[in-house]
């Protein structure tokens, strides 16, 4: 009888400067094919800390991290640092997932791309929301023809402000429109298989005054096709919301209405022991299904699902709304890599 044993895929993380890295790392630590093998961050303190609670390694210099037999590594680190530390992954020879925004900017996103192209390594961009059970199965309606023609969509993503960096533009690159239109963009994008050419945006800091960026915004953009898209993103949940905050979509079409509320996946728990209401999941995981697509793809040797591209698009549209808020007109995506 012969045994063939897959040897543990070699994952590593990339700053926990972004919430995000803890589920994901936490993803990692849940698949039996993968080991979490060291944690890099350019905040020691931090890094330390999070290595300690995870029990893997804590490597201070980013060389000596990204020299180790590592096959990919997640990037989770504040926005305007995800080129740097893409372009040194990539030239380590690592495959890539970096959190979403890809980038602060259109040609940042290039950069990154073309990197990771040189290199000849996968480049992923962290759109958990593609994992969502409720998104998966809208997507399989329109991607079958089952809604018809697609004539609008009306969009929200409403967070909770987390505050630190996300709230200086020098290192988030913008608010709450750059922290949550990306993940609307991409849904859409990927439910329609069209691409958005034009947005008009007005943005402001309405919720948590002098925090310096912008808190709310709404846009309306047109896609390919003349289908015409609707989006509000804000920090406005509460600090004691039971999770970060929302993502829903309604889509008018040629055969119907379909309206999804994705996070809507919960059973309310009312209890005496706890002291208050929350909400407990039976849904679906959406970031280890993100990860493990990742994972697949690293030791498949293939793009991760959600490509590099996926993430440019995004924020072509941000950068874009950005411009438009700014002009107070009407402005048209990039479509210089089209």
């Amino acid at each position: 009888m012969i045994m063939t044993d897959i040897p543990a895929m070699k994952i590593g993380i990339m700053s926990f400067a972004h919430m995000h890295a803890w589920s994901y790392a936490h993803a990692l630590k849940g698949m039996t094919d993968v080991a979490l093998t060291a944690i890099w961050d350019d905040n020691a303190k931090r890094g330390r800390a999070m290595a300690e609670q995870l029990g893997v390694p804590f490597v201070k210099d980013m060389n000596k991290f990204l020299a180790m037999d590592t096959q990919g590594v997640i990037v989770t680190s504040e926005n305007v640092n995800h080129r740097a530390m893409v372009e040194a992954a990539a030239k380590a020879g690592k495959w890539v997932l970096c959190e979403k925004p890809l980038a602060t900017t259109v040609a940042d996103a290039k950069a990154m791309i073309a990197a990771c192209r040189k290199a000849k390594v996968g480049l992923g961009t962290a759109f958990p929301c593609r994992y969502i059970p409720a998104i998966k199965a809208v997507r399989a309606q329109t991607a079958s023809g089952a809604l018809g023609d697609i004539y609008a969509m009306s969009c929200t993503n409403h967070g909770q402000f987390p505050g630190g960096w996300f709230a200086k533009t020098d290192l988030s690159g913008g608010g709450a429109v750059m922290d949550h239109t990306v993940h609307v963009i991409d849904l859409v994008r990927w439910m329609t298989g069209k691409e958005f050419t034009k947005v008009y945006c007005e943005c402001g800091n309405v919720i948590h005054k002098g925090i310096g960026t912008d808190d709310t915004g709404s846009l309306h953009l047109e896609m390919e096709g003349g289908i015409i898209v609707s989006h509000i993103a804000s920090w406005n949940r509460a600090r004691t919301f039971p999770i970060w905050g929302d993502v829903t979509l309604e889509i008018v079409a040629e055969k119907g209405v379909v309206a999804v509320d994705a996070f809507n996946q919960k059973i309310g728990v009312y209890s005496d022991d706890v002291g208050k209401g929350f909400w407990a999941y039976w849904g679906g995981d959406s970031d280890q299904g993100l990860v493990r697509d990742f994972v697949d793809a690293v030791r498949e040797r293939r793009d991760p699902a959600i490509t590099g591209e996926d993430g440019l698009r995004a924020v072509e549209v941000t950068v874009a709304a950005y411009a438009s808020a700014r002009s107070g007109k009407m402005v048209a995506v990039n479509s210089a890599c089209r």
